[in-house]
Order: structure tokens, then sequence, then C-alpha cells
């Protein structure tokens, strides 16, 4: 966890609509709107780089100077563009020292599962409640050893120190599986397409071969057929 919080400097705006939005972007720079414990919401506009780096982690604790005025949020909701590494808008919550957030934390494993074995990440983030001043930046979960047939539920989870769990304690987690053979994998995998009604184009080889295969056969039944000269 970290009590250290990251502070950018804001500028506050007035003019809002589209064309707004995209002059601001086109300026390096981010539109973003703050609102939270009864005040009015206020619409800012933050430094485009720094603003990206500090949400890297989406639970940063930010401190937004606005006018030099200080105020403690967090990242409610980033808007980011589809294809460019671009941030089009932010939702800033606004928080205070001593108050508690429920946020969600990315869950990380650790560790090497027995042999022969699947690991799955059913969840690969957690609901947790912790102080907005100490917000875990991820949860640990090790599966050093663990044998096929053993799930982790959030319930059994380790949180780090003063969170506390939101999600549903029976959330499965993790998942540790036995390893398919490439045999059993091709068998399932042509049982399901049969199921499904999928027929493969036989390869130019496959046709060939039975081509072959069926001229000798007739050729053969010929040869049984024809009448003998003594007859």
């Amino acid at each position: 966890m970290s009590n250290d919080t990251i502070t950018l400097q804001a500028e506050a705006r007035t003019q809002f609509g589209k064309g707004a939005a995209r002059k601001i972007r086109r300026d390096h720079k981010i539109p973003a709107v703050m609102y939270g414990h009864g005040a009015e919401p206020v619409h800012i506009t933050l430094p485009g780089h720094d603003a990206m780096m500090a949400l890297k982690n989406p639970n940063a604790l930010l401190t937004i100077v606005v006018d030099g005025t200080e105020q403690m949020a967090l990242a409610k909701d980033v808007q980011r563009d589809p294809i460019k590494p671009v941030i089009e808008h932010v939702d800033l919550v606004i928080v205070r020292k001593g108050e508690k957030v429920t946020v969600d934390v990315a869950v990380h494993l650790e560790g090497e599962a027995a042999p022969e074995t699947v690991v799955t990440l059913d969840n690969s983030s957690l609901q947790v409640e912790a102080l907005a001043t100490n917000i875990p930046e991820s949860i640990t979960v090790s599966v050093e050893g663990l044998e096929a047939g053993t799930q982790i539920l959030a319930g059994a989870v380790e949180l780090p120190e003063g969170a506390t769990l939101v999600s549903d304690a029976e959330l499965l987690v993790v998942n540790v599986t036995q390893q398919i053979s490439e045999e059993a994998l091709e068998a399932e995998l042509a049982e399901a397409e049969a199921e499904a009604g999928i027929e493969h184009e036989e390869s130019d080889a496959d046709a060939e071969a039975t081509a072959e295969g069926e001229s000798a056969e007739g050729e053969s039944a010929e040869g049984d057929a024809a009448p003998s000269e003594d007859a």
C-alpha cells in the first residue's frame, strides 16, 4: 500500500462541449470533472502527460491543485480512445483523509502450480474497502505447488492490511485443473465439431489417396470377375 499522493496542477475551465474538449486534447491536455461530498461539480483541465502517467494505477490517490486550492480525489471513470493511447475524459471523485472507499484491486498470481496443471485466473480483480489514503496497489495470490482440483475463493484470499473484502466470499478467483493431453484435446474438438454438424473439406492429398484406393479396388474387382480362358 502507498500513502503517497500524486499532485496534478489543474486549470478550471468554463467552455464545454465536443468542440472545446477536442481543443483541450489538441493542446495535450485532458478534460475532467471533479465532484463528491455534496460539492458542486468542478470542470477542470489536467496536464496530459502527467495525468496519463498518474492514471496507470487506476486507484492512484491524486492531489488536484486548482487556483492554489488542493483537493484529494480518485479517478472514478477514465474514458480512453479505443485506438490511440489517449485519455479523452476523466471523472474524479473527491475523498477525505480517514474516509473509506470501495475500489476494485487487481489480483496477481505468483509461484508455480504442480506439474501438468493449468492455472486459470477466473476473476482478475476483487472489490475491497480501504482507507482512501491506504488503497492496495494489488492483491497477491500464491499458486505455488497447488495440485489439480484446487480452487481458491475470494473469502480465502489474504488481503493487504487494512483492506476488507466487499466481493462475494464464494467468488471463484483461481481454478487449478489437470492439463489435457494433445490427443484428448483433439478428440474433444472432433466430438464438439461432430455435435455442431461441422464438416471439413477433404484436402487434395486425401482426395488423391481416396481416388487411388478406389481405382485399385476397381481393378481388383474386374480381375476377379474376368472369365478364365480355360473355362
